[in-house]
């Protein structure tokens, strides 16, 4: 009985973190995008999603996280024969991956407070799409297990982060021809 109920809150737990994981970064894009905008909008905002990423890491983010955790620690109190398995170190391995990215989302949320990230909002977004990837890996390895087909896998892995790729680049393009004709418009509307 244990067992179920430390897989549905880990289970749970997981929801939490990812989706406050997926938000976050979000965020930081916004936050940096506000940069371009005139005072006060521009103050305004960035004091707004600060407000905003704050909270959303130390309420939603980092609580996820830590039920995560723990529930995978009642787990494997209740099998603790399952360590002895493959799939698991690959996993537990993406697994602090995953908490060395919510740390760096941390280190980047104080850059911002400070004035002094360096990111622009395109690489936040590259940077948005790693926990999907880490997401799909950990859920693929929890599923298959030592039976996963890490042919197909990788190549289905390699094929979602080309898609990943093009997909911020098309979005960048398509931003930067839509501020062009917006310009233009406004270039037109004043001479009018």
């Amino acid at each position: 009985m244990a067992y179920s109920w430390f897989k549905a809150f880990h289970i749970v737990g997981i929801v939490v973190w990812f989706a406050g994981l997926f938000y976050l970064v979000r965020l930081f894009i916004y936050h940096v995008e506000a940069n371009q905008e005139p005072e006060p909008a521009r103050t305004i905002l960035k004091n707004q999603y600060q407000i905003m990423e704050k909270r959303l890491y130390n309420i939603i983010t980092t609580p996820g996280m830590l039920v995560t955790v723990a529930m995978a620690i009642g787990l494997l109190t209740t099998e603790p024969d399952v360590l002895k398995e493959g799939w698991l170190h690959v996993k537990l391995g993406f697994v602090v991956l995953l908490l060395g990215y919510h740390h760096y989302c941390k280190r980047l949320m104080k850059q911002l407070a400070q004035d002094t990230c360096k990111w622009n909002s395109q690489q936040l977004r590259a940077l948005n799409e790693a926990p999907t990837v880490m997401l799909v890996v950990i859920v693929l390895l929890a599923v298959f297990k030592n039976n996963l087909p890490t042919d197909i896998t990788a190549w289905g892995i390699v094929a979602m982060i080309i898609a990943m790729v093009a997909t911020i680049q098309l979005y960048a393009r398509k931003r930067r021809k839509d501020k062009e004709k917006l310009t233009t418009e406004m270039v037109q509307q004043q001479s009018s």
